[in-house]
């Protein structure tokens, strides 16, 4: 095994968990009782009074939060199986994922003007790339 594919394979395991775990807390968010921030106004300050818009905010949330957690969840089956074992083709769909997350996050600037929600998906490609890098050696024997 490489020098540093031990660390490659925990450090995107521990990135697989904190996605986990935060897409609960968002989905927490969405289904709980209380509101929460869209950009600098409440839920109820968004919704004021209409509950088929409050339901609609909380469903795109919850969504997202369900989307979120089933990318954790399949990024932490592949981590701890086939790219733990060394198969070349996982590293390159772990890199394929994370820069297409970004890119869709990232599409937020041109067409709606803001970096608002920004840093999760900058910091998550940034922790898989310095995952992927510590095991770049796997591309050589490819």
């Amino acid at each position: 095994m490489p020098r540093f594919r031990k660390a490659s394979w925990i450090l995107l395991t521990v990135v697989a968990v904190i996605v986990i775990l935060a897409s609960t807390a968002s989905a927490f968010n969405a289904y709980g009782g209380r509101g929460y921030m869209i950009g600098s106004a409440r839920l109820a300050e968004v919704a004021a009074g209409r509950a088929d818009v409050e339901s609609a905010l909380r469903g795109i949330r919850g969504t997202a939060a369900a989307f979120a957690a089933a990318y954790g969840a399949l990024l932490l089956c592949v981590v701890l199986g086939p790219y733990r074992r060394g198969e070349t083709w996982c590293w390159w769909a772990i890199l394929i994922a994370a820069v297409v997350l970004f890119a869709f996050a990232a599409a937020r600037l041109p067409f709606l003007g803001t970096t608002l929600g920004f840093a999760a998906p900058s910091t998550h490609l940034g922790l898989v790339l310095v995952a992927l890098v510590l095991d770049g050696g796997r591309l050589k024997g490819a």
